[in-house]
């Protein structure tokens, strides 16, 4: 007989008996997909009935023209799957648009090359619709067969998420929640959005149950919730018991007894609950997102904060599994509210003793663009024009003054997403930025002071990609440049030369003694050697003395580091990771010049998030 869940009237029932769904969040894309079962098991330890899943579209089809990804850690239904064997329900909020400071909510980037679609991000227009229909076509099978309907843990599907702090195309909504029915999903359909009027007005959708995202203020919560649906479940889909972090601001924390004290008030008047995050886990790679604010000057920049890359975010459960305090408090309100006592968590990870490694080779960044085959245009073309997801492209043109002697100016770069390093007749002029968290970085409105005083001369920009917006009206972020001005004049007929860091690029280290060096960054290598027994334990990695760029490890992005901006100052290597022997380990210095690494790489046993 297959298990069912309903609602009926202020009540969740499982199978016709009434039900408090006591679910955590856990991404499947923040977390190596050999842990996965230790960070679940983790979750039931806590008191959890049940786990939450955003599905993050760009992170199964990051490049255009490819078949999604269902394998590895990109196995959506394996996931499902563990969960629902460990006795977990599911609830599944497949997007399109997640937020969940993931890059560009969860779409992916190549959908900004799409004119028609980019500008119609989130609507009922058709040429957006098509892209999700077909990406739909793929996803929600995998999820349809496994609803509770069928035999499976999913117990409910989100439509759309939050979109009242977006827009009001109801016609979208329907389309969503019409084109969910069609593919399949019967169980119960929902939203979710901030309690506030604006919001339920525009993300709710009649007879679908409405959900509340919140940290605080419960009883309030709910009462603006009741007043849209006032004979439905309450639940809080999205309870922030912590926060996440950009770079350039303090870590953030939350009081345990705090947020224990809001779950108490919450499951004492019968409400369900989802903890955001229960397990934050890791943006590794280039996925952090990035959030845009617009300022009360209006002729100011809007004011753009890229996303760190851990996702510890204060969550009961760390980002290496640690449980806090936090978690503990969690698990005495509800185990005394349940009655309950939760199954024993798995042991704390094995660590890596500390120890230094030393950079034993060294690539010039701008060597190895010179060896991609390049593209030439008029203009300067986005990093979505160009088909790169994030990395670097280096922007080359040349002005002719043999006729006519050109006066010094200003060299404005338009649209610059998101670190430019300016390079003029071979010297290092400056650097701008879009972000005000690395003094090395001078505001890219400012533009930058060039002579132009050769026959031919030669301008180089290298644009650094940094996350894309994730959240609110700045939502279509485009990386690159969109046009560079010598005064007022434009430039036109540029070569470009990108390197995708999504992965790390196939590198030719015979030339590392030999290559000449540069002032725009380089690739550094090193080798950690470990035993049989050591590799299977988790590490942090630390670069005292260097200063922004990526971490490869055997190949796999561990993500960003940016010591002058921190809050963080490690990032995370899990076991799953290292392997017995050699280690490579592979840094991509984007802001120091490629003979000057910072020294040694340090693995540490211990996080350092702020």
């Amino acid at each position: 007989m297959t298990d069912s869940f309903t609602i009926s009237g202020q009540q969740f029932l499982r199978d016709g008996v009434p039900h408090q769904i006591i679910s955590g969040a856990v991404h499947y894309f923040r977390i190596p997909h050999p842990l996965w079962e230790d960070r679940l098991r983790r979750l039931l330890a806590m008191g959890a009935n049940a786990v939450e899943t955003y599905v993050a579209w760009n992170f199964h089809v990051p490049h255009a023209g490819t078949a999604p990804d269902f394998t590895a850690g990109a196995d959506l239904g394996g996931f499902i799957d563990l969960a629902g064997a460990l006795g977990l329900d599911v609830i599944v909020r497949p997007g399109p648009y997640i937020c969940a400071e993931w890059d560009l909510g969860g779409f992916p980037s190549w959908l900004l090359a799409d004119d028609a679609a980019a500008g119609a991000l989130r609507t009922s227009d058709p040429a957006y619709l098509a892209h999700v229909g077909a990406w739909f076509d793929v996803l929600i099978p995998i999820i349809a067969e496994r609803q509770l309907t069928r035999g499976g843990p999913v117990i409910a599907v989100q439509a759309e998420n939050e979109y009242g702090s977006y827009g009001n195309d109801a016609d979208y909504l329907r389309a969503m929640v019409d084109g969910l029915r069609a593919r399949g999903i019967d169980v119960p359909l929902f939203t979710s959005d901030g309690p506030e009027p604006l919001m339920l007005a525009g993300g709710t959708v009649p007879g679908l149950l409405a959900t509340a995202n919140f940290g605080s203020r419960q009883a309030e919560a709910f009462a603006e919730l009741a007043r849209v649906r006032p004979d439905q479940p309450g639940m809080c889909m999205e309870f922030w018991n912590g926060w996440f972090d950009h770079w350039g601001t303090p870590h953030h924390r939350r009081d345990a007894a705090s947020a224990a004290e809001e779950l108490a008030g919450m499951l004492a008047d019968g409400r369900s609950v989802n903890f955001y995050m229960a397990h934050g886990g890791t943006n590794f790679g280039v996925w952090a997102g990035a959030n845009c604010h617009d300022l009360e000057d209006d002729a100011a920049e809007p004011q753009y904060q890229p996303t760190i890359t851990s996702y510890d975010y204060d969550a009961p459960i760390a980002e290496d599994g640690t449980l806090t305090a936090k978690f503990d408090a969690f698990r005495d309100v509800i185990a005394a509210h349940t009655g309950r006592t939760p199954p024993a968590p798995p042991p704390p990870a094995a660590r890596l003793a500390p120890r230094a490694v030393e950079v034993t080779a060294t690539l010039d960044l701008a060597a190895v663009l010179d060896g991609v085959a390049p593209i030439r245009g008029a203009i300067p073309r986005s990093f979505e024009r160009l088909g790169i997801h994030h990395g670097v492209v280096r922007y080359l043109t040349t002005v002719d003054a043999t006729t006519t002697p050109i006066p010094p100016a200003d060299l404005h770069l338009d649209g610059l997403a998101d670190l430019a390093s300016v390079v003029v007749n071979g010297a290092l002029i400056g650097r701008l930025g879009r972000t005000r968290a690395d003094a090395a970085y001078g505001p890219a409105r400012d533009g930058l002071r060039i002579t132009l005083d050769r026959p031919v001369n030669t301008i180089e920009i290298t644009v650094a990609s940094l996350g894309r917006v994730n959240f609110g009206r700045h939502l279509r972020d485009e990386k690159g440049l969109r046009a560079v001005r010598y005064s007022h004049q434009h430039l036109f007929s540029w070569t470009h030369a990108g390197l995708d860091l999504t992965t790390l690029p196939e590198l030719d280290w015979t030339a590392a003694a030999t290559a000449a060096v540069g002032p725009v960054g380089g690739l550094h290598r090193a080798v950690v050697e470990l035993t049989e027994q050591d590799r299977a334990r988790d590490a942090y990695i630390a670069l005292p003395g260097w200063h922004h760029g990526h971490v490869f490890l055997n190949g796999f992005n561990l993500g960003r580091y940016w010591n002058p901006a921190g809050p963080q100052r490690t990032l995370y290597a899990p076991a799953p990771l290292w392997r017995a022997g050699a280690n490579e380990l592979v840094i991509a210095e984007l802001t120091l010049p490629a003979d000057a690494p910072g020294g040694p790489i340090e693995i540490r046993d211990t996080p350092q998030l702020g």
